[in-house]
């Protein structure tokens, strides 16, 4: 057994199931998903460590932890269609679209967004796909997904994420306030939207998602 697969288990023994994560179909993804090749190559020594991975232009590969906590409150089935908000190079699509019938990986930096389809296609995940496109605005004509994920905290949800839910659509996003961050699940029924903390957690802002500037006197 190699080094990397080693440490993929112990990931997964030690820090998805040991935190409450008990969707089996969720661990499996992350013990069979080769997360040191969405990592740029520097980086690959980190892949599997409890922290966040650094990407690129101030992207983030979630910890594992708070990665699998997010995407089990989300409760992802077998034939939902997924978005995934900054899906940097496609590590939490390719663990989702092992989960879902279809995913859509959305990423603003178009560098990053080419590297994911090359290695989503090398994983052969061939029911995802990438698009390039503007973080708060979602995928509109893919729409509507049963499952958004976002890969990093916000100081407010865009109007335009709920919007694209199907009815029973879960949206699972790290919502903070300065150091104070919680995952909050966001659940459409009809016309309505529901909301409900999870757990805690404050991964770094999403790039243009921090809190607006205050007034300075």
């Amino acid at each position: 057994m190699s080094d990397f697969s080693q440490a993929r288990l112990a990931m997964v023994n030690s820090q998805v199931r040991p935190s409450d994560v008990t969707d089996t179909r969720l661990q499996d993804a992350m013990a069979s998903i080769a997360r040191e090749r969405f990592v740029p190559k520097a980086q690959s020594a980190r892949a599997y460590a409890d922290t966040e991975v650094t990407l690129n232009n101030g992207r983030v590969l979630l910890r594992p932890r708070d990665f699998a906590k997010l995407v089990q409150a989300a409760g992802v089935r077998a034939g939902d269609v997924v978005l995934d908000i900054a899906c940097g190079l496609g590590y939490s699509t390719a663990v989702l679209a092992r989960m879902a019938e279809t995913v859509v990986g959305l990423e603003n930096d178009p560098a990053l967004a080419a590297k994911a389809s090359d290695r989503l296609a090398a994983a052969g995940a061939d029911n995802a796909v990438v698009v390039d496109g503007p973080l708060d605005k979602g995928v509109p004509g893919q729409g509507p997904f049963n499952v958004i994920i976002v890969n990093g905290s916000v100081a407010r949800v865009p109007d335009a994420w709920t919007e694209q839910l199907a009815d029973g659509g879960r949206l699972a996003v790290f919502v903070r306030d300065g150091d104070v961050g919680r995952a909050v699940l966001y659940t459409r029924s009809a016309q309505a939207v529901g909301e409900r903390a999870v757990f805690d957690a404050a991964p770094p802002y999403l790039p243009g998602f921090e809190p607006a500037p205050g007034f300075v006197f």
